[in-house]
Order: C-alpha cells, then sequence, then structure tokens
C-alpha cells in the first residue's frame, strides 16, 4: 500500500479560520504585508489560495480558448500564515453563539462578527 496523506489517518478535518470570499492579509513569506481576497481553500492540505498573492509561472498548452504559453497564477499559501482582515484590522477569529444561537465567526481584536 502507499503512503497515507498528512490527514487522512484523522476521522474528522481541523477547522479553519479562513473561507472563500474573505479578506486575508499575508504574515509571512515572500508576500509578507500584501492582502487579497480567498479564491479557493484546500481544507485536507491546510492551504488557500489568496487572488494576486505567491505567483508562480505556469507554462500553459494553447486550447481552443485560451492561447497557450507562460502565464502567472497564485499558488497555494499555508494557512498558518493568513489573518483575516475585519474593517481594516488584522486579527485572530474566534466563535462564538450570537443572539439567535447561530455560531458565528468574530474578530477577536474589535469583537465585532465577520460576514
Amino acid at each position: 500500500m502507499g503512503k497515507k496523506k498528512k490527514f487522512e489517518t484523522k476521522r474528522f478535518l481541523p477547522k479553519i479560520h479562513v473561507k472563500k470570499g474573505d479578506t486575508v492579509r499575508i504574515m509571512a513569506g515572500a508576500d509578507k504585508g500584501t492582502e487579497g481576497e480567498v479564491l479557493e481553500v484546500f481544507r485536507d492540505k491546510y492551504r488557500a489560495i489568496v487572488a494576486q498573492a505567491n505567483l508562480v509561472l505556469k507554462h500553459k498548452k494553447p486550447t481552443e480558448t485560451s492561447e497557450g504559453g507562460i502565464v502567472e497564477e497564485p499558488a497555494s499559501i499555508h494557512i498558518s500564515n493568513l489573518m483575516v482582515v475585519a474593517n481594516g484590522t488584522a486579527s485572530k477569529v474566534g466563535r462564538k453563539l450570537n443572539d439567535a444561537g447561530k455560531l458565528v465567526r468574530y474578530s477577536k481584536k474589535t469583537g465585532e462578527e465577520i460576514k
């Protein structure tokens, strides 16, 4: 049998503080300090793709709909290097019950709910 992936042996995937559509700030790496929108989240790999960050060069073949050539695309970033930006400030994310009894995300720095 082949090797198992890191999270395959666990019964449940870990909770992630970042969702698709969130504005995040990159806290480490070559793009440190840049902000962008989360385009996609990979829960099993614990990584996310952020728009206009961690750009890499991809060699694409031409197709009927697009030209080929060398194209810049965003690559994934580990989620531990991202912080959610709410109202212009980056902060940690917590979870709490709101008045309706629903579990919502909130900014630990300001205490406001994150939509």
